[in-house]
C-alpha cells in the first residue's frame, strides 16, 4: 500500500444489525440499453445518492471510456460521505485505471471481478488453476494500491460450490475486504440465496473478517427477495439501483430493500443509513435523466403505490390510513396532498410546490420553469403535482438538447390521404423548415425531422401515457432509438401529443449524438467486452 494512503479510513465491518447499501445506478444501472447519462447528470445523481446516505457509490467503469473515467474521478473528488467505488476486470490495466479514477476520494474502493462459473471460465479460456492464480495476482495488485477492495466471482450462483469456496478464500487471503456474490443472470431463488451466503461464511477460512455482499438481478422477478434472503444468510451489503434500473429485467431496487427493512423490521431486524424521505426525489430524477419511466404499479415509487380507487379501500383510508397503507407517503418523500396550481399562482407558490416535490431550484432555473408553468397553465385549467413533475422532466431534457430543437410544428389531419407536418427545427443554432407527409400525424412529424436531419437511427419503442386525467391532460411520450448498436431514449410531455412526440424523438436523437461523440470501444481482454459485467 502506498504510504500516503495509509491514513485513509478503511471501511470497518458494520455492526451485525447494520446493512450497507451499495448503489450501482451509475454503473450497472447505466448499462440498461438507452440509459446512458451525461457527465453532469452523473454528478447530480451521485450527489443525491451521497446526500441520502448511500454507503458505497459504484460511480462507473473507468476503463470503459474517457467519459466514464472523468465522471468517476470527478465524483470521487466531490463526494462528502459515501465510499466511491470503480469497477475493474481481473487485469492490471483495468485496476490501475480504476485506482487513478477513485484515488482522490475521501474513501476510495476498487471493485474487481472475474467470471467463475463453467460458462464464464470458458470466455477467457482459463482452467481452474489458471483462474485461481489470476484472482490471487489481481486482488493482490489492487490491495497494494488501495486498502478497500471488493472482489466478485461473476455468475457465482452457477459456480461449483467447492470451487467458489476455493476462490473466495484466495481473494480474502490476497486482501479483499468485501466479497460480493453476484446472481449475474437472475437465476437463483431466495432459499438458495440465503444458503449460499451461509455456506461461504461457515466453510471459508477468514470469512468472518470480511463483509459479504449480494448482487441480484430480476430476471425471474426475485431480486428483492433474493437480496433480503442473502442478508438473512449473513450478507451485510446489498448492491442495488434506483428504480431497479439495470440490464435486462434490472437489478435489486434500492427503494424496495430499504423500505422492506424499515417496514418489516419486526421480522428482519436490520437497518440501513438511508434517509428514506429522499427516495421519491431521486427516483424521479433517475427516471428523467435515464429516460426510463417508472411503471405505475412499481412498488414504493410507482404512481399508484399510494393510490386507492376501490370504494372499500377509499372508505377504509378515510377512517384510518393504516387500513390499507403499511407506510406513509411522507416516509418516502411523497407529499400527502396534491394541491392544484393554476394560471393565477405566483412564482413563490411554484417554488414552494416544487420544493415540496423534491425540486430545489436556483433563481435562474425557477425563472425558466415559471415561464413553462404559465404556458402550461394557460392550456390546462388545473395543474397537478404530476403535471409539475412532467414539466421538470421536460425541462431537464431540453437543457441537454444542444444540437437539435423543435421551434414550430403545424400538423394537418384529414380523414382521407396522408397527414402533413410543417416543421421548423433548429440544427446547430440555425433554423430549417420543411413539410413532410406520413401515415398519421406522428409519422408525418417524424418524417419531417428525418428529412431535416438525416440519420440511420431505428425507432424501437414509442409509448404515450397521460400524466393526469381529462381531455386537457399532458401526454408523456417515450421514444427509444438504436443506431449502430448505440441505444438512446427520449421523453417529453405536452398537452399536445404530437408536439410531445416530436420533442421526445428529437431528445432521443440528441442523446444519440452525445453517444456518437463519446463512442470509444472499451478496453478488451480476450473478447470480454466491458458490458459483460455482473
Amino acid at each position: 500500500m502506498n504510504d500516503h494512503e495509509t491514513d485513509r479510513p478503511a471501511m470497518p465491518k458494520p455492526p451485525r444489525d447494520r446493512v450497507l447499501i451499495f448503489d450501482t445506478t451509475l454503473r450497472d444501472g447505466e448499462q440498461s440499453p438507452g440509459a446512458t447519462m451525461t457527465h453532469d447528470e452523473k454528478l447530480e445523481i451521485a450527489g443525491l445518492l451521497d446526500e441520502m446516505g448511500v454507503d458505497i457509490i459504484e460511480a462507473g467503469f473507468p476503463i470503459a471510456s474517457e467519459g466514464d473515467f472523468h465522471a468517476v474521478s470527478e465524483i470521487a473528488k466531490l463526494s462528502r460521505n459515501s465510499v466511491i467505488c470503480g469497477l475493474a476486470r481481473a487485469n492490471f490495466k483495468d485496476i490501475d485505471r480504476c485506482w487513478e479514477a477513485v484515488k482522490h476520494a475521501r474513501a476510495p474502493r476498487i471493485h474487481t471481478f472475474i467470471g467463475t462459473s463453467p460458462l464464464h471460465r470458458a470466455i477467457p479460456n482459463l482452467d481452474r488453476d489458471q483462474m485461481a492464480e489470476r484472482i490471487h495476482d489481481t486482488v493482490t495488485h489492487a490491495r497494494n494500491l488501495c486498502d478497500n477492495i471488493q472482489w466478485s466471482p461473476m455468475d457465482a450462483t452457477r459456480t461449483e460450490e467447492d470451487y467458489l469456496c476455493r476462490v473466495v478464500e484466495i481473494a480474502i487471503k490476497a486482501g479483499a475486504t468485501t466479497i460480493n456474490i453476484p446472481d449475474t443472470v437472475g437465476y437463483t431463488a431466495p432459499r438458495e440465496s440465503a444458503d449460499l451466503i451461509r455456506m461461504l461464511i461457515e466453510k471459508v477460512p477468514g470469512a468472518d473478517e470480511v463483509i459479504f455482499a449480494t448482487h441480484c438481478h430480476n430476471d425471474l422477478g426475485m431480486a428483492t427477495a433474493n437480496a433480503l434472503a442473502a442478508v438473512e444468510g449473513g450478507a451485510r451489503q446489498i448492491e442495488c439501483t434506483i428504480n431497479g434500473l439495470g440490464e435486462r429485467a434490472g437489478n435489486t431496487a434500492l427503494e424496495e430493500v430499504v423500505m422492506a427493512l424499515k417496514v418489516r423490521n419486526d421480522i428482519m431486524p436490520w437497518h440501513t443509513g438511508i434517509d428514506t424521505t429522499k427516495i421519491m426525489n431521486i427516483s424521479r430524477r433517475v427516471a428523467a435523466v435515464s429516460g426510463f419511466a417508472v411503471q405505475f404499479n412499481k412498488a414504493i415509487v410507482g404512481k399508484n403505490a399510494f393510490a386507492h380507487e376501490s370504494g372499500i379501500h377509499q372508505d377504509g383510508m378515510l377512517k384510518n390510513a393504516e387500513t390499507f397503507e403499511i407506510m406513509r407517503p411522507s416516509d418516502v418523500g411523497l407529499s400527502d396532498t396534491n394541491l392544484v396550481m393554476g394560471k393565477h399562482s405566483g412564482r413563490a407558490a411554484l417554488r414552494a410546490k416544487l420544493k415540496d416535490l423534491g425540486f430545489d431550484l436556483a433563481d435562474n432555473q425557477l425563472k425558466d420553469v415559471f415561464v413553462r408553468f404559465k404556458a402550461l397553465a394557460d392550456r390546462k385549467k388545473e395543474v397537478y403535482d404530476d403535471d409539475l413533475v412532467a414539466l421538470m422532466r421536460d425541462q431537464s431534457a431540453d437543457e441537454q438538447s444542444d444540437r437539435l430543437q423543435i421551434k414550430k410544428l403545424r400538423v394537418v389531419c384529414g380523414t382521407e390521404g396522408p397527414q402533413t407536418a410543417d416543421l421548423t427545427m433548429s440544427i446547430d443554432g440555425k433554423d430549417h423548415q420543411i413539410e413532410a407527409t406520413g401515415d398519421g400525424p406522428v409519422d408525418a412529424t417524424f418524417n419531417a425531422v428525418k428529412a431535416l436531419f438525416q440519420h440511420n437511427a431505428r425507432l424501437q419503442l414509442y409509448q404515450v401515457h397521460a400524466v393526469t386525467e381529462g381531455t386537457d391532460a399532458q401526454a408523456t411520450v417515450s421514444v427509444r432509438m438504436e443506431e449502430e448498436g448505440r441505444i438512446a431514449t427520449g421523453q417529453s410531455a405536452d398537452t399536445d401529443t404530437v408536439v410531445a412526440s416530436a420533442k421526445a424523438y428529437v431528445n432521443a436523437l440528441n442523446r444519440l449524438l452525445v453517444r456518437r461523440g463519446q463512442a470509444e470501444p472499451g478496453y478488451d481482454v480476450k473478447g470480454v467486452s466491458y458490458k459483460d459485467v455482473g
